[in-house]
């Protein structure tokens, strides 16, 4: 298990990697839905991006320094029960649509199903969190108290074949949807096809101390956002329940290291990313001591239907986001 260590994560912080990607050379460029059968690895770019935008940035910087002191601050209140039993926040979420084909547009009935599979993952209903091991049932976040709730879908048609991670989705004037209110609004961007640096993007966030900016929010790749017609192994809507993840402070469960820290008190200090369907119990070796590791946790790697779980350390980092007092508070001004 690990400690919270502040000081050692803000010098780390700016050499740390994160994108939500697939290595695949192979892609299938016809207008149908990306079929993945053969790619059995998750990645993902929201850290990676998160690292070049605080280099740039001492504004950034200094909003992230102030988050992490809150998140802190927030962990305590709730150790003393200074924090509301019911603290349950619904996030207002638009959906921009932006496609080329027919296959990109994704219909209101995914969308919906989109929106059902976050409201499930979060609130610990999800079928599949019956598979969550015994070793770690005890830590399990259970009902996050976050939902999420459809507001409007903006769609807009583009001549554009292929998106990178550099925001241009987020740009009216670069083929893209202006965000909606950032700073009270969930933006969530789909676009067809997403490639970085020669790899297939599944998707990708920005952290809670890009909290209002213009490009804060979350973007997923159509092939990989909700589940009818969607891409094997990423088929479930898993992808948006991990960057969503990102969007409210969880950083991957490696701590994006080798034998790194996430932040998080209960979840395992693991090797490094688990790709696939691991077989529990899966051990690591980390400072000497083997442990078994939760990659089944949604902010891992593995493939979407080997994830089904949060953990309360989770649960706690998501809380003070959307706290009154959180780098996300406008959240709950509808």
């Amino acid at each position: 298990m690990k400690k919270l260590l502040f000081g050692a994560f803000m010098l780390s912080v700016m050499a740390a990697c994160n994108n939500d990607s697939i290595t695949n050379q192979n892609e299938n460029t016809t207008d149908e839905a990306v079929t993945t059968e053969s790619l059995v690895q998750r990645g993902c770019a929201s850290e990676e991006i998160r690292q070049e935008a605080l280099k740039r940035s001492p504004e950034l910087q200094q909003r992230f320094a102030a988050l992490e002191t809150n998140t802190e601050k927030f962990a305590n209140d709730v150790k003393f029960g200074k924090v509301l039993a019911d603290g349950t926040v619904e996030i207002p979420v638009i959906v921009n649509v932006i496609y080329k084909t027919t296959a990109e547009n994704v219909s209101n009935t995914r969308i919906a199903e989109q929106i059902a599979v976050l409201n499930a993952d979060y609130s610990g209903t999800n079928t599949d969190a019956s598979k969550i091991p015994t070793e770690f049932q005890t830590v399990s976040s259970g009902n996050t108290k976050v939902k999420f709730r459809l507001v409007n879908t903006v769609r807009k048609s583009t001549s554009k074949t292929s998106w990178a991670t550099n925001d241009d989705m987020k740009k009216a004037s670069k083929g893209g949807i202006d965000a909606t209110n950032p700073t009270n609004y969930l933006n969530l961007w789909v676009v067809g096809k997403m490639t970085s640096q020669g790899r297939t993007i599944l998707g990708y966030a920005t952290f809670p101390e890009s909290a209002g900016l213009w490009n804060d929010g979350v973007v997923i790749a159509a092939p990989y956002f909700g589940k009818t017609g969607a891409s094997s192994p990423f088929n479930l809507g898993r992808t948006a329940t991990h960057e969503v993840g990102h969007y409210l402070n969880l950083r991957h469960i490696w701590g994006d290291a080798n034998c790194g820290n996430d932040q998080v008190s209960d979840t395992p200090t693991q090797t490094t990313a688990n790709y696939g369907k691991p077989s529990y119990p899966l051990y690591n070796t980390c400072s000497g001591v083997q442990r078994s590791v939760m990659f089944m946790n949604y902010m891992d790697y593995v493939d979407d239907a080997a994830m089904f779980m949060f953990s309360a350390g989770q649960k706690t980092r998501m809380q003070s986001v959307v706290a009154s007092s959180g780098a996300r508070s406008g959240l709950r001004v509808y």
